[in-house]
């Protein structure tokens, strides 16, 4: 049984004939008879009573037929469904976010999509690249921004940033005039670190570790304003990315470091070889067109 066996049943209903209803549905009147045929013997019993001069239904025929009705309307209600998803009338997006990026630009983005497609909605979930990658594995995202690279082989992406990481010191410490440093001039310094959950905190100690020593860690947190509070107290210094240091409020002094110099690469990226809806991949080509490196908007 197919659906379209359900709609010729239901014309010919509605008609009371099979002329009628074939004539309406732009087939012949033996292919219609042959789709009631089909269907009466799959189920197994008669639709129609057709000692009668006039074609009337059965008891079996009105218990279909209200089934069927039901079963057409879900169907085209399904069809409708699909052409609003295709033609990207809704939809819903869960984009996780890393809270140590300047997101300005990105939700600049985000508004001129929804001006174009306002009916599609976003869930918006902050955490570390570790704990995003983890949730587009487990279906709990679809996309979201992280640190590269990222664990294993499970995503496809496309960078859209890199950028060079600086020591973060309060105005009183004893290098906060120097322009440069190197990363090994560090080593007695206490570090305030984003935590375990930030792909930063791997290539902070990384980076440390080729310059010979362990930093030495008093304090870690998920959120970049808390670091700065922790700098201008004196608690201790950080390393983080020059754009977030420049959005951090506290009177502090950034310093390049070289040798070695500290990057990171911020990308998009979502699971390889996984289902996306047609919103998600619509978003993934605006954003990219816009994010990507040479774009203006």
């Amino acid at each position: 049984m197919d659906i379209r066996h359900l709609k010729y049943f239901i014309e010919v209903s509605r008609f009371g004939s099979f002329t009628r209803a074939a004539d309406h549905l732009f087939v012949t009147q033996p292919t219609i008879s042959k789709m009631i045929k089909n269907l009466e013997s799959e189920l197994g019993v008669e639709l129609f009573d057709r000692t009668r001069k006039q074609l009337v239904l059965t008891d079996a025929g009105r218990v279909i037929l209200n089934q069927a009705q039901t079963i057409d309307k879900a169907f085209d209600n399904l069809q409708t469904e699909l052409d609003d998803l295709i033609g990207l009338q809704k939809g819903h997006i869960r984009i996780g976010l890393p809270p140590i990026m300047d997101a300005d630009h990105f939700f600049r983005i985000l508004g001129k999509f929804h001006q174009l497609y306002p009916k599609i909605t976003f869930q918006l979930m902050e955490n570390g690249t570790r704990k995003i990658e983890e949730d587009i594995i487990e279906d709990n995202l679809d996309v979201g921004i992280a640190v590269l690279p990222t664990e294993g082989e499970e995503f496809d992406q496309f960078s859209f940033m890199k950028e060079e990481l600086r020591a973060v010191v309060p105005p009183s410490h004893k290098l906060a005039a120097r322009k440069q440093i190197k990363l090994e001039e560090l080593k007695d310094e206490l570090f305030i670190l984003f935590n375990k959950d930030f792909a930063l905190n791997d290539r902070i100690r990384g980076a440390c570790k080729e310059a010979g020593f362990i930093p030495q860690v008093v304090s870690e947190s998920s959120q970049w304003d808390f670091i700065g509070k922790m700098i201008t107290s004196e608690l201790g210094i950080s390393i983080l990315p020059y754009s977030v240091s420049k959005l951090l409020k506290e009177d502090v002094r950034t310093i390049k470091i070289v040798k070695p110099m500290i990057e990171w690469d911020l990308a998009i990226i979502w699971r390889k070889n996984h289902y996306l809806s047609y919103a998600t991949k619509e978003w993934l080509k605006f954003t990219q067109d816009r994010l990507m490196p040479g774009t203006s908007e």
